[in-house]
């Protein structure tokens, strides 16, 4: 769907591939868009006028050139990538979770997505050719939601498993610390923009927050 002003919620594409509902979706450049020109580095600006200049900027050179990915996931077991703006057939078929995809998140930096499953795992895969680079492991239950650090180094896993695990990107197969203390299934998490944080919410009704 469009959403510039004079044509708002006018059909542009329809992207069709997966044999099951599709449960997420993840935008390469969506931490960008969310964030504006705001990091872990903390930048201070002079005027909203400054801000949106900055913004721009680095929207630019996040996508150097590149079109931006789509990746969606299914109860079918699989990933798709998509360039949405380019074309309604999908660029790559992803396999090799046994149970339905939950969730997926591009890292800021895009290089790297992330993709949590019914079949207790993450995945990460390669964020702009779509090639498979390593599964962690270490839930006991089901795996619902991942977040990624603003720089991009770490991410953190929400389970049916009552915990939070984080994990050192790209090559930690072993989580680094697993975060206790929930009475019941961990449903969501996100990190900071700054990076000094990560909340988590679970089925025992409270909302934790973890420094980093």
């Amino acid at each position: 769907w469009t959403a510039v002003s004079n044509d708002v919620g006018k059909l542009v594409r329809t992207l069709k591939g997966h044999a099951h509902r599709i449960n997420t979706l993840a935008l390469s450049s969506d931490i960008v868009c969310r964030t504006g020109p705001f990091d872990h580095t903390c930048s201070k600006f002079k005027s909203k006028e400054e801000a949106f200049q900055a913004a721009v900027e680095k929207y630019q050179k996040f996508k150097s050139g590149e079109p931006e990915r789509l990746v969606s996931g299914s109860d079918d077991f699989t990933l798709f990538v998509w360039h949405p703006k380019e074309s309604k057939h999908p660029i790559k078929r992803l396999t090799g979770h046994q149970q339905a995809v939950n969730h997926i998140a591009f890292s800021p930096d895009g290089r790297y997505f992330a993709s949590a499953s019914f079949d207790k795992k993450v995945k990460i895969w390669n964020g702009k050719s779509g090639d498979f680079i390593a599964t962690l492991t270490g839930h006991v239950g089901s795996v619902y939601q991942v977040a990624w650090s603003s720089d991009s180094r770490y991410l953190v896993s929400a389970s049916k498993d009552s915990t939070a695990k984080l994990w050192e990107m790209p090559s930690g197969k072993k989580a680094k610390e697993t975060l206790p203390g929930h009475a019941d299934e961990v449903y969501a998490l996100d990190w900071s923009p700054n990076g000094s944080s990560v909340a988590t919410g679970s089925k025992d009704r409270t909302i934790k927050i973890w420094k980093h």
